[in-house]
This record gives structure tokens, C-alpha cells and sequence, in this order.
């Protein structure tokens, strides 16, 4: 299965600053089988070192952390040489070996000319209890497959010629039009874990809901390994309750009024850092970045991935599948979710964090879905059918940012223009 982030691997392996990689992502995402795809298409060799199924290396970072006898140990324990600039050295599983990410540092330091790419499930649980090498490595996060990628898995690579960009005028052929959506709908359902997506293409649309299960008692049952004292029905009504809440504000009775408000946050956190949720927080807009004007109190949350949201939510299927409007399922709240993962997936949030315009003043309910930065412009995103007259909030925005001059609307329909207002399908491409 094709994944777009190897792209990004490559530019790692080329660039003449390189450190070692640090690969981040929820569990399952892809990340092993991208690294060593990846390493068998650039490199004589790959020795991969996984502390799962082989916990004895981990020994080898026991005592001094001395780069020349690590190599040493590896090279004779897997029967092989590590050679510089031919030889991909991979360290997988990573966070069950905490010595072996404070040992990055002096790989970096005694021996850059070395590729070594590190992952692991829940890294960031490990992350903040070890004395890290700040500055000493790079990180690149790793996502669900985007709707480009579902493209390119399912055969339909050919279509992605015709996607439109945000900039597009000219209306599409009805039949693509329609080619689009119905991809876009099956994506609603699929979602973009690559299991998920192996079972829908090798398989059936019906044996993905089993997938989609499966998987989240395996997210949840991680979680509780590493954060001991947690129990698993407070996580779990949290994790499950938050995709019936993508696209709304949130207030912390609204997601329990059982647990208390202490409790919701830190699970809230611990589902942050595992990057099963990302924060979308409400900014002005009055400048870059986008950070300086948060209003801290207030903000949303978009779920790590839509066919995982479907599932959880009890959405039919084949309600989706059969429905004409996309805006009209779940109230509009799929195609938000959809908007923001891929915003993450093709770079468009800033650290993690994606933004939304929410007005600041009394008894106004003025707020715009998503804000984007590119090429050094604020532009506003708004998800919803219907003529122009009833955008009424993305109407406000552009008056009130006069020095903003267009908007965007995401919509089931087809390419369209009205004064500043530029009305997109909703599989367009955001980056």
C-alpha cells in the first residue's frame, strides 16, 4: 500500500542536515511497514530492531551509551555490517527501550553520517519521562491514509488529476463529479486505517466494521499500559463520546457528567498525546500566526479518523453510501471530521493544532468551520450547502478582516464563484 509520507522519508535520506528521524503516529497507522518499504527501495540493507518481538537488544543500551560498541553488538548479534550511506538502521517499538531514545543524541553527535529512523506505539508517553535530545533529532508525524492515498490503494489513482485545488474556476465533468463522490462516501465508511482499507479492498465493505472494533480496544488497551492508575471504562466513554462531538464546542458536562472535570481533562490529554485527537482552537484571525490570537477557553475537537468515527458513532453504512448529500449525515459533522484530517494529513494544521474563527461578542453565535494559511494569506473555510445568502458567518468574517479577500465554501456540489466567495467541492485538495 502506497503511502504519500515516504516522500518525506526520502527527503531525509538526502538532506545534508540530517539527524535521526523520530517517526510519531497513532498505533497502526502504517509506520513500520512505510519505514521498511522504504528502506528497501533506498538502501542496500536494512537492520530493523524491534524490541517487542526481540526484547534482548535491549540489553545492548545497558550500562555506557557508547555509539562505537552499540554498532558493534548489532552488527554481530544480526550477522551483518553496517555500512555508512548503504545501510538503513531502523528501531522499531522504540518506547519499550527508554536508553535507546537517550541514545540518539550521540548517534547524532559520533556518527551522522548514519540513516537511523526510530518508532514505536504511544511515544509520547516515554517522551517526557527521559532526558531527551533536544535538537539532536527530527520528527515527522505520521497520519491515516488520506483520501489521496484511499485513491491511489483502491485503483482510482487516474481520478487525481481532475481533483480541484482551491483556486479552480472551471466546473468538472458531471461524471467525475459523481466518480468523486461516491469514493468520498465509501472513504466516509472506510476510513483511512490501512487495515481497514486492505480489508475493504481484499475483502468487503461489510468485514471493516469488525476491523473498526478490533482496533479500538487495541488503542485502548495500549493506553492503559502506559498509564498506570487509568482505568479503562472512564478512557473508553471519553474516546467514544468525542466523535459525537466533532464540530461542536466543548464543555466538559457535555462529555460526562459522571466523571469529574479533573478526570475529563487528563483523559482528554493522555488522548492527545496518543494523537487519537487533535485540537481545533478558536483564533482571531488578526494576524500570523494563526496562535497569537487563540482564545484558549474555547475550542473543539476533530476525532484521528473518520471511518473510526462512523463506527463508533452507530452511523449506517449504507445510509452514507446511499446518500445523495454528504452535508446531510450526522447533521454536516463527517465532512468537518473529513475537512480537519486532512488539513492534518496534507500539512495544514500548525503544530498539531488546526483553527476555527469564532466571533468574540456578546450574543453572537458568529463562527467559521476551519482557518488555513497559505502562501502567508489567512483564508476562511466554511462546510455547507446552500446559496450565499445563508452563509451569514463567513459574510461576517470577510467584513470584519477587510484585508482578507476571499472565502471558501465546501460543498456536494460542483465548482462556483459568487463575488469573493469560491464554492469547491468537498474533495477538494487543500494543500
Amino acid at each position: 500500500m502506497k503511502r504519500l509520507f515516504e516522500k518525506k522519508l526520502y527527503d531525509w535520506k538526502i538532506s545534508s542536515i540530517r539527524k535521526p528521524l523520530i517517526v510519531r503516529g497513532a498505533r497502526q497507522v502504517g509506520k513500520t511497514y512505510s519505514i521498511e518499504a522504504f528502506g528497501k527501495d533506498n538502501f542496500m540493507n536494512v537492520i530493523k530492531i524491534d524490541f517487542e518481538q526481540t526484547p534482548s537488544f535491549i540489553k545492548i543500551f545497558d550500562g555506557d551509551l557508547v555509539v562505537a560498541k552499540i554498532i558493534e553488538l548489532i552488527e554481530v548479534e544480526k550477522d551483518t555490517n553496517i555500512i555508512l550511506g548503504e545501510t538503513l538502521l531502523f528501531f522499531d517499538e522504540i518506547q519499550l527501550c527508554p536508553r535507546a531514545l537517550m541514545s540518539l543524541r550521540y548517534f547524532y553527535e559520533n556518527l551522522p553520517d548514519l540513516h537511523l529512523i526510530v518508532a514505536g506505539s504511544l511515544l509520547e508517553f516515554e517522551l517526557n519521562k527521559i532526558s531527551f535530545p533536544v535538537g539532536r533529532v527530527e520528527f515527522q508525524r505520521m497520519y491515516p491514509l488520506s483520501f489521496e492515498e484511499f485513491l491511489i490503494a483502491t485503483d482510482n489513482y487516474r481520478l487525481l488529476k481532475y481533483r480541484p485545488i482551491l483556486n479552480d474556476i472551471n466546473k468538472l465533468p458531471d461524471t467525475i463529479h459523481d466518480k468523486f463522490l461516491k469514493l468520498l462516501r465509501e472513504y466516509f465508511v472506510v476510513g483511512g486505517m490501512p487495515e481497514a482499507v486492505k480489508t475493504y479492498i481484499t475483502k468487503s465493505m461489510s468485514a471493516v466494521s469488525k476491523i473498526h472494533s478490533d482496533l479500538i480496544t487495541s488503542f485502548l488497551q495500549d493506553i492503559i499500559k502506559y498509564e498506570k492508575g487509568l482505568d479503562l471504562d472512564s478512557l473508553r466513554v471519553i474516546f467514544e463520546k468525542i466523535p459525537s462531538l466533532v464540530g461542536q464546542e466543548i464543555k466538559y458536562t457535555t462529555i460526562s457528567t459522571d466523571l469529574s472535570i479533573y478526570k475529563i481533562k487528563k483523559i482528554l490529554e493522555i488522548l492527545e498525546k496518543a494523537l487519537l485527537i487533535h485540537p481545533v482552537v478558536s483564533s482571531s484571525a488578526k494576524g500570523l500566526p494563526l496562535m497569537s490570537g487563540v482564545n484558549s477557553k474555547v475550542f473543539k475537537y476533530c476525532f484521528f479518523d473518520i471511518g473510526l468515527m462512523q463506527h463508533i458513532c452507530g452511523i449506517s453504512q449504507m445510509g452514507i453510501l446511499l446518500q445523495e448529500d454528504l452535508l446531510a449525515n450526522y447533521a454536516g459533522r463527517l465532512c468537518e471530521q473529513y475537512i480537519g484530517q486532512e488539513l492534518i494529513a496534507c500539512g495544514g494544521s500548525q503544530n498539531n493544532h488546526l483553527f476555527y474563527w469564532r466571533r468574540n461578542k456578546k450574543n453572537s453565535n458568529a463562527e467559521v468551520d476551519y482557518l488555513i494559511v497559505k502562501d502567508g494569506n489567512i483564508y476562511p473555510i466554511e462546510i455547507k450547502n446552500g446559496p450565499s445568502g445563508k452563509l451569514k458567518s463567513l459574510h461576517l468574517f470577510l467584513e470584519e478582516h477587510c484585508k482578507i479577500e476571499k472565502g471558501f465554501v465546501l460543498n456536494s456540489g460542483n465548482i462556483g464563484t459568487l463575488n469573493n466567495i469560491f464554492f469547491l467541492p468537498i474533495y477538494s485538495k487543500l494543500d
